[in-house]
């Protein structure tokens, strides 16, 4: 699912709400140019789609040489661009740095994806919606193209229960108020996110079919699985919280059902060489 035009007409915006001031002063006009994108480095890429119609959306034509999702080695073109200068020089920079922060974000899930793959382990990792404001249709095509899945898009879209939500619910009240919720919304899971093995027991028995564990270790998760299970109580366990590259498998091994991560939004902006130059 592609980024729509409106929000990359937006980026362009943004960059030149009056223009391209530099490039008028030159009077560059409609020289004719080519340009490309090249990995300065391997990387899973991302967003290159977007990037061909950026420069579509300036007047130029582009053509994308490798798709998102797909590994690049160091040195190997992406995209390749033509047109007028003005159009090139418009969309180079917000084209550039949208490749460039999305495969960083991709190539940071599929690092992670890899290391649990590495060892059987056959474990999603689903990316929170913990995004920059404005900047989750990026982030959810990133996380897409390095392998991993959207843990939530939105507020509107699922049921996740957190301490925030429990702190306006009494507490006598609390175990009602989640089969009331359940029963709400049939179609929907009913994620609960818990600090404490106690809570997710009852959070379990209430009848929360996914329990996100913030900030357990390891070695807590197992022992809440152990627990779960000479229960008879079968829900899914989503870390979350401090999950990254360093630790992912320790918790799959430790009885995760998935592993819920933001580490992807921070790692470095992979490294785009442009090469622009007249026709």
């Amino acid at each position: 699912m592609l980024i729509p035009d409106a929000e990359l007409q937006r980026w362009l915006l943004e960059d030149a709400p009056a223009g391209d001031l530099t490039t008028r002063a030159l009077a560059l006009g409609q020289a004719p140019g080519r340009l490309q994108f090249e990995a300065r480095g391997a990387m899973r890429v991302a967003l290159v789609e977007e990037a061909a119609r950026l420069f579509q959306l300036c007047g130029a034509s582009a053509e994308v040489l490798l798709p998102s999702g797909r590994d690049a080695l160091p040195g190997q073109p992406l995209l390749h661009a033509s047109g007028p200068a003005d159009a090139l020089l418009l969309g180079w920079k917000v084209a550039q740095t949208a490749v460039e922060t999305a495969s960083g974000i991709a190539s940071a899930a599929a690092q992670l994806i890899g290391l649990l793959r590495a060892q059987g382990l056959p474990q999603a990792l689903a990316c929170t919606r913990k995004t920059w404001p404005g900047g989750r249709a990026l982030a959810a095509r990133a996380v897409w193209a390095g392998g991993a899945v959207m843990h939530r898009l939105g507020l509107s879209e699922t049921l996740l229960v957190f301490p925030e939500h429990r702190a306006f619910v009494p507490d006598a009240e609390l175990d009602a108020r989640l089969r009331q919720l359940r029963q709400a919304q049939p179609e929907k899971k009913l994620v609960v996110e818990v600090g404490s093995a106690a809570d997710a027991m009852r959070a379990a028995r209430a009848g929360a079919e996914v329990i996100q564990l913030e900030r357990f270790s390891p070695d807590a998760l197992a022992a809440l699985r152990h627990e779960l299970q000479a229960a008879g109580l079968a829900v899914l366990l989503a870390p979350a919280g401090g999950v990254t590259a360093a630790n992912a498998v320790a918790y799959a091994r430790a009885g995760a059902d998935l592993l819920v991560s933001s580490a992807p939004y921070f790692a470095p902006p992979a490294d785009v060489k442009v090469v622009i130059s007249p026709a």
